[in-house]
């Protein structure tokens, strides 16, 4: 049998809720984690590296690009960002469910790369002006930023059927709930195992 864990991607506009779903989910989920992104970025007021990021410098990130170590990664205004392929296979080998808050593009990576485990969750608002007004909330978009990311969400609205799931994040109990119930149905996937094994291993046999 497959003790191997299993990988679900949260993909979806910036202010869709992904980020705070998933700090849910991690407090009340005991076998899941999230990996955490390497980035090149400057740690933010009360980022703790490790923790909300492994930041690096640009060298750093060089070498481990060099030496295969991202799954995927890519150039957000200036910085970079990855996913460690470290991280993941130590915490699938435990048998977790491995979370990752990533863009379309690595979704794709990720799903290529472990096609039989991976699973793809796209969030987002009910509609574009919700989404506007969370940004706006957030008090740190300038006007330039914020046209930026409204134009990234349109180009990443349809992407959407490339995912298997879509979480509508109006209301955040509904939405927290059905993550939940997706990361629970994620550990009985048929392709989490080794059919033929388990069932020579059923028979006896």
């Amino acid at each position: 049998m497959n003790n191997n864990g299993r990988i679900l991607v949260l993909s979806g506009p910036s202010g869709s809720g992904k980020s705070s779903l998933l700090k849910y989910l991690l407090a009340n989920f005991d076998n899941a984690t999230v990996s955490i992104s390497v980035t090149t970025r400057e740690p933010r007021k009360n980022e703790v590296h490790g923790v909300d990021y492994e930041f690096v410098s640009k060298d750093e990130f060089q070498k481990l690009i060099d030496n295969n170590e991202l799954l995927e990664y890519e150039e957000v205004h200036g910085n970079f960002y990855g996913t460690s392929k470290r991280q993941i296979d130590s915490a699938l080998s435990e048998g977790k469910i491995v979370f990752l808050d990533i863009d379309v593009q690595g979704y794709e990576l990720v799903k290529k790369a472990y096609p039989d485990i991976t699973s793809g969750i796209f969030v987002t608002t009910p509609n574009i002006e919700i989404l506007k007004q969370r940004l706006q909330s957030r008090g740190t978009e300038s006007e330039e930023s914020m046209k930026v990311r409204i134009f990234n969400a349109l180009r990443e609205m349809e992407k959407i059927p490339l995912y298997d799931y879509l979480l509508i994040n109006d209301n955040f109990n509904e939405a927290k709930e059905f993550l939940r119930s997706v990361a629970i149905s994620s550990l009985i996937r048929a392709s989490r195992y080794k059919i033929n094994e388990f069932i020579k291993e059923w028979k006896g046999s």
